[in-house]
């Protein structure tokens, strides 16, 4: 079996001293290996955004370790840390972060050309990046000329090119409509099975379903984790809006 990409240790997360003092997480033991989608879901509050942000580098726990690839990136200097980021994990929101200035393929080159990458190469795995998530066309063109759809999936395109294999979604179908939020969770999906590692959080369960497992979060604790064949209309039952 393969090494996991992604490993929370007994995670815990303070926000505060004394009387504001938040728990935003609480010894969270999580695996993600290669060609596996885990969604996480939880209401409001329930440390889902701080999961996020510890698996992708950007905080740092209070108690615990967060391992990406097998780095410990709770011991990792800031430009380490920075480079792990750019070589190792991608990251899809829900506002797609699209620079409006940069064609399609400039986006998706973006963290290759950061990391010094000349122009040339980096715009050829651009391009590939793009022809597969079935952008083909669309590489000369800005945000503003592309769909909502066509934009999140330049997002997928930039969060897997190069070696880059985690992929860190947060809420990534929030603005788009059901249809073209299910292509870009298919995408998401099939990008997983080829070898990604996929972390999604979302609040549907409908969308938590393409998941391989399910992981709920409650007050800054997993409280279940389900297999994808759980019926959603549990899980809506179970998590409160």
């Amino acid at each position: 079996m393969n090494a996991p990409m992604l490993i929370l240790d007994r995670v815990s997360r303070i926000h505060g001293t004394g009387p504001a003092t938040v728990h935003a997480l609480t010894k969270v033991d999580l695996e993600v290996r290669p060609g596996e989608l885990v969604a996480v879901m939880g209401p409001s509050g329930s440390g889902k955004s701080t999961l996020l942000n510890l698996a992708g580098a950007l905080d740092r726990p209070t108690a615990g370790r967060v391992l990406v690839d097998g780095e410990d990136t709770t011991t990792m200097s800031p430009a380490a840390l920075a480079r792990l980021r750019r070589r190792r994990i991608g990251f899809v929101f829900q506002d797609y972060n699209l620079i409006s200035s940069l064609t399609a393929t400039e986006n998706v080159a973006l963290p290759l050309s950061l990391d010094g990458m000349g122009t040339r190469r980096a715009h050829k795995l651009a391009s590939e990046a793009l022809a597969g998530v079935e952008l083909d066309d669309v590489g000369p063109r800005f945000p503003d000329q592309l769909s909502g759809g066509q934009r999140q999936r330049v997002a997928i395109a930039r969060a897997l090119v190069g070696d880059r294999r985690l992929v860190l979604a947060d809420e990534p179908t929030g603005a788009l409509d059901s249809v073209t939020g299910e292509i870009v969770l298919r995408l998401l999906k099939q990008r997983c099975d080829d070898g990604a590692a996929g972390l999604l959080v979302t609040h549907d369960a409908r969308h938590a379903a393409w998941a391989d497992r399910i992981v709920t979060l409650r007050d800054g604790r997993i409280v279940g984790v389900t297999s994808a064949d759980t019926d959603p209309s549990t899980l809506l039952a179970e998590i409160p809006a």
